[in-house]
């Protein structure tokens, strides 16, 4: 039975609808992902839900007596000294009802508030709240006005949490949230007992966390069971099917045309039957609500820097007694797609500047590349005027800009990234979130560079757009710094990454968080320190056999080690070239299954590959620790 439901619910703003008779449900204990694009009503259609907007037609059901929170994209803290008394908002009613018990004010039901605190478990209120701030690691006396983004959202999912709700409606969750965090948020909403509908553009967070994927289109919801990746088929499906019916009716559109033309020039008569099936036909394709149009990305791409774009030496930078980087040594060539992953403030944006020479090291040097043009996409949008207008942004005093050589309009160019011409004149400030991101994006790209830093890219950004920007960035030939907490991207992107390991320490590895995340494995099985291990001198090879040394273990006894029989010899020698046979076609199935031509051509290999994939890393591990346990039994034969 539905907890909350929704019939044919409409919601407009001026002629623009967002809500077009929709409908939609929520059953017991389900994990819902609310998707669509930017602007098409889906923080609207979370607040209606919530109960704190108003559709202008359409019914809302909640079941009765149900406890339903709601977290916003961007948490409203102010007013709370603390975080405990943050997090202590949640069980506000359960504080005030018990306090009206314990008071004894004549004339107060005390059956009905005993009734009423015992549902809302109000007794022990206090240890719900600690609880709650044990399990998510947050300080119950630090200053909610000191919180950075990430541990805002942090205390409001807290808040959330120590209400005990039945729904959790949760905006953009994962926004300012850093990697480890997301996995957490992951494995407590895995861990919730109650119901979640939640909006997300993460794809990965998707696929870990939803069971139904729930699509806002052109106003009209649809429901998709199983995880993002599944959606993504279906989807891919459903608009081939759809390009082909309206191009179907098209046709048929034409043919009647060209009918009604041919019949008044031969007769000067026509048929009252086809006549109106024509118009019926105009009427219907008139009244078809298109497509939304796509963002057009193009990279005005400058002259090429030169081969080298940034190389570290032994760099080393600390802000008081905080060692922000120690002893990295690097180089990033033309080319490069670099991805730097770490938990927030743990010194990206530092690391960032020491690359691009815009911070003087401590200790080392840094050698910067010639003709280096950058390009930046900060994550809090310093670059944006409010109260300039789209136009102004884009081409200050001037109605045209040069792409690549080639004269545009600035608002064809707006048009690009789904700005309509209506508002080239419209100021910054009347942008939401995510136009907001896509206008820096579009000032960004009209300005010639062959390098790209790009700081949080993805946030409040659609998966359409997401997707666009991936690909110009891997077919960008210049050089690219990406900072993101969104697996998938950085995966579809990044050719390396530099990876926070511990205060101060910095690592590169090859390929992109997967990738990471693997190679880190490897390297705690191998040196037995773990992946936060002791700082390095510099960049740290990919593991491979012959680079890892074997993982230290207790001093075997005099008579333990003997010489390896000729079998086990033959067996040690082939083992690295089995070990790189399997990261090879690892390797070739990760790239297979990054296509998303592979999900429309061939969806039923999907499943064999990824079954493929896991039996690959089953294969590795057993492979690595039948290596190092013939390296530890004793010297060659």
């Amino acid at each position: 039975m539905s907890i909350v439901s929704c019939q044919e619910l409409s919601l407009a703003y001026g002629v623009h609808a967002l809500l077009d008779r929709a409908s939609m449900s929520l059953e017991p204990g389900e994990r819902v992902g609310l998707i669509g694009r930017n602007g098409s009503g889906k923080s609207s259609l979370l607040r209606i839900i919530a109960g704190l907007e108003a559709p202008d037609a359409g019914e809302l059901r909640r079941q009765q007596g149900l406890r339903l929170v709601y977290v916003a994209q961007e948490p409203q803290l102010q007013g709370f000294a603390t975080v405990f008394d943050a997090v202590a908002e949640g069980v506000a009613e359960a504080r005030t009802l018990r306090r009206r018990f314990e008071a004894h004010a004549p004339g107060e039901d005390l059956d009905a508030l005993q009734t009423r605190i015992e549902l809302l478990d109000g007794w022990n209120w206090e240890q719900r709240v600690q609880e709650v701030l044990q399990r998510l690691a947050l300080d119950p006396a630090a200053a909610v006005a000191a919180l950075s983004g990430g541990q805002q959202k942090r205390v409001a999912l807290a808040q959330a949490l120590a209400a005990s709700p039945d729904v959790l409606l949760l905006d953009e969750p994962t926004n300012h949230l850093d990697l480890d965090a997301i996995q957490w948020l992951e494995q407590l909403l895995a861990g919730f007992r109650g119901s979640v509908l939640l909006i997300s553009h993460d794809r990965a967070f998707l696929d870990a966390v939803v069971t139904r994927i729930l699509e806002l289109d052109r106003g009209v919801l649809r429901s998709y069971p199983g995880h993002y990746a599944a959606f993504e088929q279906r989807k891919a499906r459903e608009l081939a099917d759809e390009a082909l019916a309206q191009a179907r009716a098209d046709k048929l559109l034409a043919q009647e045309e060209e009918w009604i033309r041919r019949g008044v020039e031969a007769r000067r008569t026509r048929s009252v039957g086809r006549v109106q099936r024509l118009q019926q036909l105009r009427s219907q394709r008139a009244q078809r609500r298109e497509a939304l149009g796509s963002v057009r990305l193009e990279l005005d791409r400058g002259e090429a820097s030169g081969r080298i774009v940034a190389e570290l030496q032994g760099v080393s930078k600390a802000f008081g007694d905080r060692q922000v980087v120690r002893e990295l040594s690097t180089i990033v060539l033309r080319g490069d797609k670099v991805g730097i992953l770490g938990p927030n403030g743990a010194g990206k944006t530092t690391l960032l500047k020491l690359l691009l020479g815009e911070l003087a090291p401590d200790r080392g040097s840094v050698r910067q590349g010639s003709r280096l043009q950058v390009a930046y996409f900060d994550q809090m949008r310093a670059a944006l005027d409010l109260e300039a207008t789209l136009a102004d942004t884009i081409s200050p005093g001037s109605e045209w800009i040069e792409i690549g050589g080639a004269r545009k309009h600035v608002s064809a160019y707006l048009g690009d990234f789904l700005f309509p011409p209506s508002r080239a004149r419209s100021p910054v400030k009347s942008l939401s979130g995510g136009e907001r991101n896509r206008l820096l994006l579009a000032r960004l790209f009209a300005r010639p560079a062959n390098v790209v830093v790009l700081d949080e890219p993805t946030n409040d950004l659609d998966m359409d757009t997401i997707e666009l920007l991936e690909q110009l960035l891997q077919d960008f030939p210049g050089t690219v710094f990406l900072v993101s907490h969104d697996r998938r991207f950085l995966d579809n992107v990044v050719t390396s990454t530099l990876a926070w390991e511990s205060p101060g320490c910095w690592r590169e590895f090859e390929g992109g968080v997967e990738d990471w995340l693997v190679q880190r494995q490897r390297l705690a099985q191998a040196v037995g320190a773990g992946a936060t291990g002791a700082p390095t001198s510099g960049p740290a090879p990919t593991p491979t056999p012959a680079a890892i040394p074997p993982a230290p273990r207790a001093a075997a006894p005099a008579g333990a080690r003997r010489k390896l029989s000729y079998k086990e010899q033959r067996e040690l020698e082939q083992l690295p070239a089995r070990i790189e046979q399997l990261e090879q076609e690892q390797r070739e199935l990760t790239q297979a299954l990054a296509d998303p031509a592979l999900y429309r051509e061939q969806p039923r290999q999907v499943a064999a590959m990824r079954a493929r994939f896991d039996a690959i890393e089953q294969e590795l591990g057993a492979a690595l620790q039948r290596w190092q346990d013939l390296e530890d039994l004793g010297p060659a034969g």
